[in-house]
């Protein structure tokens, strides 16, 4: 019996044999053996190392410029935000004080409006005014009285101090001027005193007997008034003055008016037309000329006064063939450009330095009432100033000395040539070196109280010597050295 071989295990066989050749069969392992994972041959690989930034460069780029976008967009905003708060602020506060409450019904609710949180609202000003969170709050508004029991009430903020309530259902807010009572179920609250202006659309502030402020002029083109005045014709030709023609013109509602041409070698340059313009369209009273309006357009340049139709003082006092000013229209010629000049150095806000009074600049009606015309030169004057120091303009005859002498104009400058005017008025003579004449005389006839060799022939003692004493007084006074001695021209109206 042949003896048995050891056996031999599958690693004993593989050690000691080389290996199988390609036509061999490979011994399969058994399923339930698991093939080796780790051996010699295939060791693990190694770790990848990791990474120094684990966000590429690119997305760290987007993440920054979305950034940017995003900072942009909340300032832009903020912006818009700001700017409609502000808005919304500012609606508020006006409907607070310009629209009416809300009806309210039986329950309290208000009837076009969502009920609010808080029952009734108490209105505590400055506007706007913050609801009050409690559900019933009396209305307490300085001062006293306290305000009325009903539910829901409307109260103004002062000024003035708020207003009593309605006790109808339906109360409403109206802001003056001016709130009328009324005694319907919609009644308005009506302010205390002081009492609101009238609400007449045409109504004019008076703060004085015979001033009103002026309306703005009107504008109008060269087309239009020369149509008015005819093309400027020679039967519509009034005169000449310092800076042009006048015509008579009649616009195409009726009016009469005056139209100065101002001619552009006239010495009047922009500056003082519209000075002239300002000034004139300021106020009105009744010794000042009106202006109702003006053209300024291309090369033309004109202003529209009302129509005074008597000519000048300077005409009937030294025009050739006109019957001689008697006493009396000479005295309410004084008396009334005085008025005049007196508005514009005492009741305007800043007063008005004319600079250009002269007989040829104070215009008459046909009842010789007074206007002082021509602004073109006038300076405002601010009462805290005690000069202007300007360049020398006026008229000569009538220029004051001392402001010809140092350039410095204040209102005592007009009141000298008022003085002049008035020495016109008494001799009858041209300003022309008449001052010269005129100041021996007076001081002659202030002495000794004749004034026969000063007073115009043409009277023949047709005056009354209280007055003539009066006005003989007032032109001596009005030309004294220095200019602090002149009384203003209120003190020569009385």
């Amino acid at each position: 019996m042949p003896a048995l071989s050891p056996e031999i295990s599958p690693a004993t066989k593989a050690s000691t044999h080389p290996p199988p050749s390609t036509t061999e069969t490979t011994p399969t392992i058994p399923r339930s053996t698991p093939p080796p994972l780790l051996t010699a041959e295939f060791p693990l690989p190694p770790p990848v190392p990791p990474k120094k930034g684990n966000i590429p460069k690119g997305m760290l780029a987007g993440i920054g410029i979305g950034a940017i976008f995003m900072l942009v967009a909340v300032c832009i905003f903020l912006a818009f935000y700001g700017r409609w708060n502000r808005k919304k602020t500012r609606e508020q506060g006006s409907r607070h004080y310009n629209s009416e409450a809300p009806p309210q019904n039986k329950e309290g609710a208000a009837a076009s409006h969502p009920p609010s949180s808080s029952a009734n609202r108490s209105l505590k000003p400055p506007p706007p005014p913050p609801p009050s969170s409690s559900a019933n709050r009396s209305l307490k508004p300085p001062p006293p009285p306290p305000p009325s029991s009903s539910a829901n009430r409307s109260l103004k903020p002062p000024p003035p101090p708020p207003p009593t309530s309605s006790s109808s259902a339906n109360s409403s807010l109206k802001p003056p001027p001016p709130p009328p009572p009324s005694s319907s179920a919609n009644s308005s609250l009506k302010p205390p005193p002081p009492p609101p202006p009238s609400s007449s659309a045409n109504s004019s502030l008076k703060p004085s007997p015979g001033i009103v402020f002026g309306s703005s002029p009107i504008t109008f083109t060269s087309e239009e008034l020369e149509i008015a005045t005819n093309s400027f014709s020679k039967e519509n030709y009034l005169g000449k003055g310092g800076f042009g023609l006048v015509h008579k013109g009649v616009l195409p509602n009726g009016t009469v008016v005056a139209v100065k041409q101002l001619k552009p070698e006239s010495g009047q340059g922009e500056s003082e037309f519209w000075t002239e313009v300002d000034v004139i369209s300021r106020v009105h009273h009744k010794h000042l000329v009106s202006l109702v309006g003006y053209c300024n357009c291309r090369n033309h340049r004109m202003l529209v006064y009302e129509f005074i139709p008597n000519n000048t003082l300077e005409f009937h006092l030294h025009g050739k063939g006109k019957k001689k000013l008697k006493w009396p229209t000479r005295m309410k010629i004084a008396l009334g450009s005085a008025k005049g000049l007196s508005y514009l150095h005492d009741d305007c806000q800043p007063k008005i330095i004319h600079r250009d009074i002269k007989a040829d600049n104070i215009l008459l009606d046909d009842n010789f009432e007074a206007k002082v015309a021509d602004f073109g030169l006038a300076k405002f004057f601010p009462e805290s100033d005690t000069h202007v120091s300007t360049g020398i303009k006026g008229t000569s005859g009538y220029i004051d000395t001392e402001y010809a002498s140092g350039g410095k104009l204040t209102n005592k400058s007009d009141v000298f040539s008022f003085g002049v005017v008035l020495l016109e008025l008494i001799t009858g003579r041209e300003p022309y070196s008449m001052l010269n004449w005129a100041r021996p005389l007076l001081m002659q006839a202030l002495e000794s109280g004749n004034y026969n060799d000063l007073i115009d022939p043409s009277l023949r003692n047709r005056y009354d010597s209280g007055e003539m004493t009066r006005m003989v007084n007032c032109a001596a006074a009005c030309v004294l050295h220095p200019a602090n001695l002149r009384p203003p021209m209120s003190e020569v109206v009385s």
